[in-house]
């Protein structure tokens, strides 16, 4: 797989140098890198452009790269453009990427890490059975809680996991 994942690599981190910025640039390349050790990998079919169109589709949709008051924005249309895939190839590709990967909206594993202070699901915990944003916890338990890997760093602290 390793040919499969630098063939894609270089369409996505030529795309991301263009149109996006290095955060997407390694999400992307973590998304790739999880995909092609997959067994049976979804990569080993399939054109190389369709790949790189539909995972960079993938994670720009749980980043919202598709709305235009976020920055930056390309169109899903103008991106499928990019890599010579048809929009529905596109969303097609990205679809098999979010199943296989279980991406949901606002995944905390694939959202920008500029962006976590700002997710909502990447400060959710269950402590007592109740729902709690860690944010508003005790500094004590913000470092259990991230200790455990449950918050993506101390918020006061902001140091990164």
């Amino acid at each position: 797989m390793q040919p499969v994942f630098n063939a894609v690599i270089k369409l996505t981190d030529e795309f991301s140098a263009a149109y996006l910025n290095d955060e997407y640039a390694q999400l992307i390349r973590y998304a790739t890198a999880a995909l092609c050790r997959k067994r049976q990998s979804p990569l080993s079919t399939g054109k190389i452009n369709t790949w790189a169109c539909g995972i960079t589709y993938a994670i720009g949709s749980v980043n919202f790269l598709f709305d235009k008051s976020q920055e930056p924005y390309i169109s899903a249309a103008d991106l499928c453009e990019q890599f010579a895939v048809s929009k529905s190839a596109g969303a097609a590709k990205a679809k098999v990427v979010k199943d296989t990967l279980k991406m949901g909206p606002l995944d905390p594993n694939w959202y920008l890490p500029s962006r976590l202070n700002d997710n909502p699901l990447a400060w959710k915990i269950i402590v007592n059975g109740m729902i709690v944003d860690a944010r508003q916890l005790p500094r004590e338990i913000q470092e259990i809680a991230f200790q455990k890997g449950l918050i993506p760093f101390i918020p006061e602290a902001k140091i990164e996991k």
